[in-house]
């Protein structure tokens, strides 16, 4: 069983009340525009981190986490990617590889909206965590957690950190 912290868009700032949602967790998982490599650097000082990069990273943040990440989390096969659209609007390059190899989960960042949707035509569930940092159009910092065990995703809680500054 992993218990997983899955945030999106901090945009190089972590909000010093998420530290506290991440003592439960075994993962930390970033969907992109993470600011600098000083932000997961920070986050895997906490707990093992998985990330990807997003549209406003630059090469510090796209030398360590690639654009995509394709992993195996318990049983359930995992697809993480930051511009990725969400169900009935998918990215070209998301569909491409959903259609190659449908993943169980298929999780997204960069629109700033906080999304939870099961996709019924790919059976998978697709997350967007929202964004936690300050930058965008958002008005609350929102991040997400879930359990994976086995092959089920479940326990899934939103968490609002609070109106973005």
């Amino acid at each position: 069983m992993q218990r997983i912290a899955l945030l999106s868009d901090t945009h190089n700032y972590l909000d010093p009340k998420i530290f506290k949602y991440f003592e439960t967790c075994d993962q930390i998982w970033h969907a992109g525009d993470i600011g600098t490599i000083a932000v997961t650097d920070e986050l895997s000082k906490i707990k093992p981190v998985i990330a990807v990069y997003g549209n406003i990273d630059g090469q510090d943040v796209r030398r360590v986490h690639p654009r995509d990440q394709r992993f195996m989390c318990e049983k359930v096969d995992v697809f993480m990617t930051h511009i990725g659209g969400y169900p009935n609007n998918y990215s070209p390059d998301a569909v491409l590889e959903i259609k190659r190899k449908q993943p169980k989960l298929f999780i997204s960042g960069h629109s700033h909206i906080l999304k939870v949707q099961f996709d019924q035509k790919y059976q998978l569930l697709h997350i967007n965590p929202g964004a936690a940092g300050n930058y965008g159009f958002h008005n609350v910092k929102t991040l997400i957690r879930f359990t994976i065990d086995s092959d089920k995703i479940m326990d899934l809680e939103v968490i609002e950190l609070g109106k973005r500054i």
